[in-house]
């Protein structure tokens, strides 16, 4: 059994928790231990058979294994705070969706434990353990035996911090950049009463991709359901690609978009629960109304 904590307690590391849970002894701290959910949060680790802990250092006092699995704006301060309570033998897996100079400042701050940089490369859910992850950094070969052995699909990606991170993120230009665009494209086709001659003549050109069936509805409920976190992974993205000579100008809009979405439905006092089973229609005309 091995003893492992997870910082950030969202729908990622809620997940893993609790597949893990199953096998091992996981702790967990997330912020909204320290605030008004701090009881919604406590009841939600138990139903997932982890322990809350009472503070970040409680959590990761005896952990072998730390995944941090937090929004990728407080990624860095994460990190640095956790290596200062760690010590040798423990290694820190940083899950996060940040640049890879994010991911190399982050390992310059653990003088003592292991930093292993983990790209997660698909949404957790539905495929919960199996999700495909690479791994990078000094160690990391090893680590990963250990892990696909707790049942994790993961793969080495090299011994550099940053260059499995360049990959994730680099793909998440592609991924992000299509939901964002799907948002702009469908809303304004439903604006102007067309979007049945929009998604036919996308559906002509590219007829693999799903846009006749659950294809619009996918990709726009991961704006609506998780656009405040995607923005701030693409601003990560747009660091990236700016730290190599780049603009960045297409990610920088993506982030633009998937920020606004989210926003304009808290402006209309929507959350994405009350929006299940998810229509991207539906959402679209309650943003109009």
């Amino acid at each position: 059994m091995t003893r492992i904590a997870f910082i950030g307690f969202g729908e990622a590391g809620g997940i893993l928790a609790e597949e893990l849970a199953a096998r091992h002894r996981i702790s967990i701290w997330d912020c909204k231990l320290t605030g008004e959910q701090r009881t919604v949060m406590q009841a939600r680790a138990r139903r997932a058979g982890v322990q809350a802990a009472d503070s970040l250092a409680q959590a990761l006092s005896d952990a072998e294994l730390i995944f941090s699995t937090v929004t990728a704006d407080a990624a860095l301060e994460v990190a640095q705070e956790a290596a200062s309570l760690l010590s040798h033998g423990q290694c820190f897996l940083d899950l996060n969706s940040v640049a890879p100079n994010t991911k190399r400042s982050a390992a310059l701050a653990f003088q003592h434990a292991t930093y292993i940089d983990v790209a997660v490369m698909a949404p957790v859910p539905p495929s919960l353990l199996a999700t495909p992850m690479l791994a990078g950094g000094q160690g990391a070969d090893a680590l990963c035996e250990r892990l696909k052995g707790m049942g994790l699909n993961i793969r080495y990606g090299g011994e550099a911090v940053g260059k499995v991170s360049a990959i994730k993120m680099c793909r998440s230009v592609m991924i992000k950049g299509l939901e964002a665009l799907t948002t702009e494209c469908l809303r304004g086709a439903r604006k102007y009463g067309v979007e049945q001659e929009v998604l036919a003549s996308l559906h002509a050109s590219f007829p693999s991709l799903g846009w006749n069936d659950t294809l619009p509805d996918y990709l726009i409920s991961r704006v609506a359901e998780h656009g405040r976190r995607r923005a701030a992974e693409m601003q990560e993205v747009v660091k990236m690609l700016q730290d190599g000579g780049m603009t960045g100008e297409m990610s920088m809009a993506s982030a633009a978009i998937q920020l606004a979405l989210v926003e304009a439905m808290a402006h209309a006092q929507l959350d994405y629960a009350s929006l299940e089973p998810f229509c991207w229609q539906r959402l679209a005309d309650s943003l109009e109304t």
